[in-house]
């Protein structure tokens, strides 16, 4: 490690204007920031925390009954508290181990936009509401490619608002060493339809999968999607698994998905 400076702001206006300075860098529960730094692939000069901001932690429902849940939630608080959205509560409850789900936050998560990571296939699957400090943002439109989203510099995440659906589950193939996903998949029943989203397997990260979404939407059974399976080109080919082994695994967990939801 080197030498850097360190702010915890108790607002998110400071937070911000901390933020500002050159170089700075937000720290949510730092899970990925500071063992990036450790091995020198980053180096702010200042870190400004996100954790002692008491209006960024917590869950609570909306007047329209979604389920918000501040930036700088932990995964076991999230586990413990997703209420009636079950699926989203599993998907935190299986993130890393109870150390990592004790300090890694939502909105870390989501602000890196690793492509292995379990959030993105949730939030992306709820069509959820991602808020910062400056606007509000569809999940639909926040996922931007690998490691990318369309936070501005110095943007913080303060909330993410999730419709809750009539039915969900979240299946992940776990790579055993990390605990990330070799692939994960989220399902989400609404009224107006259903919404599959595929953490793990593509290059560009986390997506939707539009021919499972629109065979569940017209039958909600793992018998409508018995057969399928995305193509593999742009799949993710490594040691850990082939293109065409991770496009089989997607169309295996959305059926289990389905079953474990319905």
């Amino acid at each position: 490690m080197y030498n850097f400076d360190f702010e915890k702001p108790s607002t998110i206006a400071d937070a911000v204007s901390a933020l500002g300075a050159e170089d700075a860098q937000a720290l949510g529960g730092g899970q990925t920031l500071l063992p990036t730094m450790k091995q020198r692939l980053a180096s702010p000069s200042k870190l400004v925390s996100l954790k002692g901001i008491a209006e960024m932690q917590g869950i609570c429902t909306s007047d329209d009954g979604a389920l918000c849940i501040g930036g700088a939630t932990t995964h076991a608080d999230v586990a413990a508290g997703a209420g009636a959205y079950t699926g989203l509560a599993g998907l935190a409850a299986g993130i890393g181990d109870p150390a990592v789900r004790a300090r890694g936050t939502i909105g870390g998560s989501l602000a890196n936009n690793d492509p292995a990571a379990c959030y993105p296939a949730g939030t992306l699957a709820s069509g959820a509401t991602i808020v910062t400090n400056a606007r509000e943002i569809a999940a639909d439109d926040y996922f931007q490619g690998m490691f990318t989203t369309a936070l501005d510099e110095g943007e913080i995440i303060t909330e993410v608002r999730f419709p809750v659906p009539e039915a969900s589950n979240y299946q992940k193939f776990e790579q055993p060493a990390s605990r990330f996903a070799l692939v994960g998949v989220f399902v989400a029943k609404y009224a107006d339809g259903v919404r599959v989203a595929v953490t793990g397997a593509s290059e560009d990260g986390v997506f939707r999968w539009s021919e499972a979404e629109a065979a569940l939407s017209g039958n909600f059974s793992a018998d409508a999607i018995v057969d399928m399976a995305p193509v593999a080109d742009g799949m993710i080919s490594d040691l850990h698994g082939t293109a065409a082994y991770r496009a089989h695994l997607v169309g295996v967990l959305t059926r289990r998905a389905v079953a474990a939801a319905g």
